[in-house]
């Protein structure tokens, strides 16, 4: 088969269209995510003009040029939706100029690969923060197969990805059905939150817990294996989280959400004594699922919440006081029992999702092999 190579700039041309008209709004922005996604924009937007903003119309790509403090990848995604999306001034759109020689699906694909993120932080470049340039990006070598050898292994991605987009949806459609049940609990009972917990604070006195206890907390709100270093720390002081017990950290800024999660686990852990430790009181104990109360958590409704009643200068921390005084729906047991069955449906689903995320970027690189070597 006849491989063919080509400069990347030769192929594509960056694109410079401005929202000047200011004709898309707010809805139309989009961030980058290092899982190379158009998501929500996480930005302030408050008093920001969207004039200076670029348009990324379908089939475009756009990249973040800072690489440095990026999980060692290049923040790029490709727009494949029908809508035209508005980015910061400060990303790189561009598209492919030459469709006769590359598909834009199997470039994605080629930027879908670990490769090329080593790639892009090796030609980062700066002091304060490391940028790949467009100079750089456009110096790419990239070889090709034809296009009709691409056109087969695209097919491939594409089936794979639209098996997942649909089993997504229904994740969605579930999700959904998770929050019509809050919002109708919510027009029954309510009980304020510091009625129905206690604060725990049991340290590892006795040293029982050694370093592969130590667990940290995800912003998908889940208890994860520490990644600080604890060579030289002093466990004792650590707090212990009992099964049935929740831990959560107070400082909320730059996250806007209560990084937080609740032990599922038979066996105890311990977190950082920077955390706190609540439970359900004992009184409560027949009355709230904890679980039920752990799908109350997840929910964004309660994160703006949270992130409302945060007070700080240098850091913003949710206080104790605070927490106890947020309502929370109080149906009976049998209703919140059948919320948090639904809502651990929901929680193994979406973990599926990701998964076969993952299992998708891992065949970039396979597929993009088999399509030179076939």
């Amino acid at each position: 088969m006849e491989l063919k190579k080509y400069k990347l700039g030769d192929l594509i041309s960056l694109c410079d269209e401005r929202n000047s008209d200011n004709k898309y709004t707010l809805s139309d922005v989009k961030g980058i995510s290092i899982k190379k996604e158009f998501i929500e924009t996480k930005a302030d937007m408050a008093g920001v003009s969207l004039s200076p903003y670029i348009l990324v119309r379908p089939d475009s790509f756009a990249y973040v040029t800072v690489t440095s403090r990026n999980g060692e990848k290049i923040t790029l995604a490709h727009n494949t939706s029908e809508d035209t999306y508005i980015v910061s001034s400060s990303y790189i759109v561009f598209k492919v100029d030459s469709p006769e020689i590359i598909l834009s699906d199997y470039l994605f694909m080629f930027f879908n690969r670990p490769e090329f993120d080593r790639y892009a932080r090796f030609n980062s470049w700066g002091s304060a923060r490391e940028t790949f340039s467009w100079e750089d990006f456009c110096d790419i070598d990239i070889t090709l197969p034809s296009i009709t050898q691409q056109r087969k292994y695209v097919q491939v991605y594409l089936a794979l990805q639209n098996n997942l987009t649909a089993y997504q949806s229904k994740v969605e459609e579930l999700k959904m059905v998770c929050d019509g049940y809050f919002d109708k609990a919510k027009k029954g009972n309510v009980i304020s939150l510091g009625e129905l917990i206690e604060r725990v604070d049991k340290r590892n006195t006795d040293g029982f817990f050694k370093e592969d206890s130590v667990r940290g907390i995800t912003n998908k709100k889940q208890f994860d294996d520490t990644k600080a270093d604890l060579i030289g720390t002093d466990l004792s002081k650590f707090l212990v989280i009992d099964k049935g017990v929740f831990a959560y950290n107070s400082r909320t800024d730059g996250r806007d959400m209560l990084v937080l999660a609740l032990n599922k686990e038979e066996h105890g852990i311990i977190v950082t004594w920077n955390y706190n430790a609540f439970r359900i009181k004992h009184e409560y104990k027949t009355l709230i699922n904890a679980e039920y109360l752990y799908s109350f958590f997840l929910r964004s409704e309660f994160d703006r919440r949270v992130r409302f009643n945060s007070w700080g200068s240098s850091q913003e921390l949710l206080s104790w006081d605070n927490l106890c005084d947020i309502k929370v729906p109080f149906p009976d047991i049998n209703e919140q029992d059948s919320i948090a069955k639904m809502n651990h449906v929901f929680l193994e689903r979406k973990a599926i999702v990701e998964q076969l995320k993952e299992q998708l970027n891992n065949l970039c690189p396979v597929l993009i092999r088999g399509s030179l070597e076939e």
